[in-house]
């Protein structure tokens, strides 16, 4: 059978039909097929929509792939010239700031530990007297900011009146920061041998503390007595950030002493805290001085936990990136701190910590409650994890500023992004009457119980209410930690909009905390105005919070980041080149 004939068949075989169904056909295909069209744009919009509300929550998801294809700067709006020029009116506003604080406490206190501006007067930490806090944490500010005349009395003092046979318990982690840490950062601005002499002589009354079986040093020091002592309010315990804490300072005294005793020390602390570590990465806010053990204790980011993963990474560049125990160790921390602690807000998508609590229930079973809870001290993590994602996290050398994606590890390019939207969250928290963030804000969760309340969607201070006396939480104590990750942001990216934020702040503080008749004082709620202060200026105003805002607007070519590392209490010392290596 031919082929013609098969297809005159089928032909055939096709029945007649009339015009009029065949009209009738026709308009029950078009409305099919019109039925189906707007099906397929209904589901279409709804894609769209639901891919436009994922960048609105997460722009990453364009912009990081994007990025990488074509290998343009990963942050966000980066300028097309990165410029480090001087703002020389605002960073002379800061000085201008720093010397209304120091001279009125060179009027009213000099040499005491602690300034009460409003009272005019000073206090020691012990009744022994004091070791000169103030004094040594505002020293190397003087000399960045070329206070000439104010370093030269500042360092008679220092030559003349300064002592530290005070037979009374100092704590162990503040004197190592604050006071050996401000020497040492003393010496390396100036070469000063008094700074020198006067950093062994501590150090050689602090190095007792380390007398335990683990090694961890205890929480305090006879400074007169060179004993150490633990303090009872934590049982005899010592908390994971103080013992880990003082690395830098003590392996810098050792590697321009040539005495191998201070680096250690040091040492054996961190080696007892690698062989204890929890399989998460993380830790826990307290560990026993006696086996060396983590204890069933808290786990966060904020007071008694910050400084540990800041000086994981520390440790790392101090050592100019010779010892890779640390970055090790600072890997795995962050791991854990990315998979266990890092959440975002239910509404607007802000990226914050939480804390882990412990929980034994009646038949002795352990759990972990997440508490949506960060302190403002967390917010030093933003600009850390931004450090950490260009060295521990880079996949070349250099990275250029900013760094383009290409540059950066999968894990450098993660850290890189949560530490700007921490930033971003730590300037939300700043959303106040003041201006100024709070001690410690509370995140909404689904599962808080404040649904259809009055508070806000996102972050709120809890405990606050109106008319009510302020809960501790709302209070603004001149801390530092935001403005110092502006710095470093700034430093990393030269974008303008972390210098404004920066400006915000530093106006909030002239504005609110400032005394006319010298000094600043602390806020006791940062969502009331007029302001109601605490007789008390911190003295990580001076050595902190004013140096990163007159490092924010100073040129980059002073205290360049490839060169230098800050201690937690923004003491500057040198990355140095050692000849020895971690023996664990």
């Amino acid at each position: 059978m031919s082929s013609t004939t098969l297809r005159k068949r089928n032909t055939a075989s096709v029945p007649e039909v009339d015009d009029t169904a065949k009209e009738a056909v026709c308009d029950e295909r078009a409305a099919r097929q019109q039925s189906s069209s707007k099906a397929s744009s209904y589901v279409l919009l709804i894609l769209l929509s639901a891919f436009a509300y994922l960048v609105y929550r997460n722009p990453s998801v364009v912009t990081e792939p994007l990025a990488d294809f074509i290998g343009t700067e990963l942050h966000r709006p980066a300028p097309k010239v990165v410029n480090f020029t001087a703002d020389i009116q605002k960073r002379d506003a800061v000085v201008a700031a720093f010397k209304h604080a120091w001279l009125a406490y060179e009027r009213d206190a000099m040499g005491d530990d602690e300034y009460h501006p409003i009272s005019r007067k000073g206090s020691n930490l012990t009744e022994a007297g004091g070791i000169g806090y103030t004094v040594i944490d505002s020293i190397d500010t003087m000399l960045i900011m070329g206070l000439h005349d104010e370093y030269a009395r500042a360092r008679d003092w220092v030559a003349n009146k300064m002592s530290f046979d005070r037979d009374a318990e100092f704590n162990t982690f503040e004197t190592t920061i604050r006071v050996l840490g401000g020497l040492l950062s003393a010496y390396t601005l100036t070469e000063d041998k008094l700074y020198l002499e006067k950093a062994k002589d501590l150090a050689d009354r602090i190095l007792p503390a380390f007398d335990t079986p683990s090694g961890l040093p205890l929480s305090h020091i006879n400074l007169a007595q060179r004993k150490g002592f633990a303090t009872p309010d934590n049982k005899g315990l010592v908390s994971t950030a103080e013992v880990s804490t003082l690395q830098l300072e003590f392996r810098y005294l050792s590697y321009l002493t040539e005495n191998d005793t201070y680096w250690d020390v040091v040492e054996k602390v961190m080696k007892t805290i690698k062989g204890s570590s929890l399989s998460t990465g993380l830790a826990s806010i307290f560990m026993n001085p006696e086996d060396g053990r983590f204890v069933m204790s808290a786990i966060r980011l904020g007071s008694r936990g910050d400084s540990y993963y800041e000086y994981l990474l520390k440790q790392y560049i101090q050592t100019n990136f010779t010892e890779p125990v640390y970055q090790h160790m600072y890997e795995f921390a962050i791991d854990g701190v990315q998979e266990h602690l890092v959440k975002k807000s239910q509404m607007a998508g802000l990226t914050y910590t939480s804390e882990l609590i412990p929980e034994r229930d009646g038949s002795g079973r352990i759990s972990w409650r997440l508490v949506p809870k960060q302190d403002h001290l967390i917010c030093f993590f933003g600009g850390s994890l931004m450090l950490g994602a260009v060295t521990s996290g880079a996949a070349v050398t250099p990275v250029s500023i900013p760094p383009r994606a290409n540059q950066l590890t999968a894990k450098g390019l993660r850290d890189w992004k949560t530490g700007v939207e921490l930033i971003e969250t730590c300037m939300r928290t700043h959303e106040t009457a003041s201006g100024l963030a709070p001690e410690i804000v509370h995140f909404r969760i689904p599962r808080d119980g404040l649904s259809g309340s009055s508070m806000p969607n996102d972050w709120y201070i809890k405990g606050a209410r109106p008319g009510a006396p302020a809960p501790y939480d709302a209070r603004y104590i001149l801390r530092p930690e935001t403005v110092e990750s502006l710095f470093i942001a700034y430093r990393l990216t030269g974008d303008e909009h972390y210098r404004k934020y920066g400006w915000q702040i530093f106006e909030a503080i002239e504005k609110h905390c400032k005394i006319e008749s010298g000094g600043y004082a602390s806020i006791i709620n940062v969502d009331r105005v007029p302001v109601e202060h605490e007789d008390k200026m911190e003295t990580f105003l001076m050595s902190e919070t004013l140096k990163y805002l007159y490092l924010l607007f100073e040129d980059n070519k002073v205290l360049p980041l490839n060169k230098y590392v800050f201690n937690t209490e923004a003491h500057p010392l040198p990355i140095i080149y050692p000849t020895r290596r971690a023996a664990f």
